[in-house]
C-alpha cells in the first residue's frame, strides 16, 4: 500500500529516497508497473489532448472544472501554506488557469498554450514566456504542472513520457510518478462517471506538495 500525502515540507521530501529507475513492462492490476508513453482514462470530460487533436477543425472541446486547492513550498528552508481556489477552462490545446484566493479573490490568471505561456496578476502587465513552468517559477516563486494536470485530473498518463502507475481493486490509477511528480488519487466520484474528486501532488526537487478536491 502506498503513502497518502496529506503534506510535506523540505525535509520529509529529502527524507524519502528516490525510486530505481523502471524498465518497460506490464504487471497486475493492483501492482505497480512501468508504462510505455499511452494513454489510460476513465470517463474524461472531453478527449484528452491527442484525442483533442483529431477532432474536426473549428469543433474544439472545452472543459471547465472548479477546485480547491492547499499547496506547501519551501522556502528558505521552512514549510509554506497557501490556501485557495482555482478556476480551469481547457479549450483544444489552450489550458486558462485562474488562482483565487479564500474569498475569491483573483490572485493569478495564467494561460498556457503551444509554444507561449501568458501570466497576469492584478493591477500588472501580462508578463510572457515559452514555457508556463519557469514563467509562474520566476514569477509566483511555484510552478503547477499544467500540462501534466491536463492528463492526470482526467486520470490518465501524459503520452510524452513514461510513468510508473499502479491502480486499485476497481482498475482505476491510484498511484502515478511522472515527469519528477507522484501523484496519489484519493477519492472518485460515484459510478458511472467515476471521475477525479481528490488527489494529492508532490515534487521533491523543488519540494512543492498540492491538494486538490475537485468540483466538476
Amino acid at each position: 500500500m502506498f503513502r497518502l500525502f496529506a503534506a510535506c515540507c523540505a525535509a520529509s521530501l529529502a527524507a524519502r529516497g528516490s525510486r530505481a529507475p523502471c524498465a518497460t513492462g506490464v504487471a497486475r492490476s493492483g501492482s505497480l508497473r512501468c508504462w510505455p508513453p499511452v494513454r489510460r482514462h476513465s470517463g474524461p470530460l472531453c478527449p484528452l489532448p491527442a484525442q483533442q487533436a483529431a477532432r474536426r477543425p473549428g469543433k474544439p472541446c472545452t472543459r471547465t472544472m472548479d477546485a480547491s486547492r492547499s499547496a506547501t513550498r519551501d522556502q528558505n528552508g521552512q514549510p509554506r501554506n497557501a490556501y485557495g481556489n482555482f478556476d480551469w477552462q481547457e479549450t483544444g490545446q489552450t489550458v486558462k488557469l485562474q488562482l483565487l484566493s479564500p474569498l475569491g479573490q483573483t490572485l493569478a490568471i495564467i494561460a498556457s498554450a503551444p509554444g507561449l505561456a501568458t501570466l497576469e496578476l492584478p493591477n500588472k502587465a501580462p508578463q510572457t514566456a515559452p514555457s508556463v513552468f519557469e514563467l509562474m517559477q520566476d514569477t509566483l516563486g511555484f510552478s503547477l504542472p499544467v500540462e501534466g494536470l491536463r492528463y492526470w485530473l482526467q486520470s490518465s498518463v501524459s503520452p510524452d513520457s513514461r510513468a510508473l502507475t499502479s491502480t486499485d481493486s476497481a482498475g482505476r490509477l491510484s498511484h502515478v510518478e511522472q515527469d519528477g511528480w507522484t501523484i496519489e488519487y484519493l477519492a472518485y466520484a460515484d459510478a458511472p462517471a467515476s471521475r477525479v474528486k481528490r488527489v494529492n501532488l508532490t515534487r521533491q526537487a523543488p519540494p512543492l506538495a498540492v491538494k486538490l478536491v475537485l468540483d466538476q
